[in-house]
């Protein structure tokens, strides 16, 4: 007598979570950072930006740490993307600021040289350089993506480096860190002359640290460069170029 076969047994696919909409994940990232508000905390981070924004108290690895089960954005578009940083640049507390600046930052392939016109705009409002330096590095990542197909693309970094704003010049300083073997030296030596005149700190200091950045690939084409100009780049940022060259 043969064996009855076993009875099979339907299972189900687990359940995959639909995206969330814009509204949807403002919510939820309020309702995961705001019970870690830690308002003796807050003080000293609110007196570090010279009390110029409000604080929930919470440091950058717990903040992060929180968010890590927000759900999967990839299918979003560059709209959705740039809307929830929108909203997160309205809200009163400087850590939704720096989530909006993550958010970017790791959603970066869904935008693209297109989307330059919102960030600008996000540059200049509660302008300061935590979150000016944070989309600094998002336009840069999506300018080094675009030029493959756009050689021309870093073009719109000479109409910022003429922006009234000095934080915009600052991110024209700055977009190409972390490049490498890949920065456009002629711009970056042309951007640092170009800013050199400029007497206020946040642009010396933005002209070293692009510069010390190069020299870590190119350490003899940045000693050269400050040798030649001596004359035109201030003290403080000839300091800040020649950090690691000895």
């Amino acid at each position: 007598m043969s064996k009855p076969k076993p009875k099979r047994i339907e299972t189900q696919a687990p359940a995959v979570a639909a995206p969330a909409e814009p509204i949807v994940l403002l919510l939820q990232i309020g309702a995961a950072l705001r019970p870690l508000a830690d308002p003796v905390q807050a003080v000293p981070m609110r007196a570090y930006m010279l009390d110029q924004f409000a604080f929930l108290g919470i440091r950058a690895t717990p903040r992060r740490q929180a968010l890590r089960g927000l759900p999967r954005l990839t299918s979003w578009t560059a709209a959705d993307l740039l809307s929830v940083a929108e909203a997160l640049w309205e809200m009163p507390e400087r850590e939704f600021q720096y989530v909006a600046v993550d958010l970017l930052a790791k959603h970066h392939r869904q935008l693209g040289v297109d989307s330059l016109s919102h960030l600008l705009q996000l540059v200049q409002r509660r302008a300061w350089w935590d979150t000016v330096d944070g989309l600094a590095g998002v336009v840069g990542d999506i300018l080094l993506r675009a030029r493959t197909l756009q050689p021309d693309a870093q073009r719109q970094m000479d109409d910022w480096l003429g922006h009234p704003s000095l934080w915009v010049r600052r991110v024209a300083m700055l977009h190409q860190l972390g490049w490498k073997a890949q920065t456009d030296q002629p711009r970056l030596f042309r951007y640092a002359l170009a800013l050199a005149p400029e007497t206020e700190f946040f642009i010396r200091k933005a002209i070293g640290w692009a510069l010390r950045d190069h020299a870590r690939s190119q350490p003899e084409a940045v000693r050269t460069f400050l040798a030649d100009y001596a004359h035109v780049l201030s003290g403080l940022t000839r300091r800040e170029a020649g950090k690691h060259l000895g």
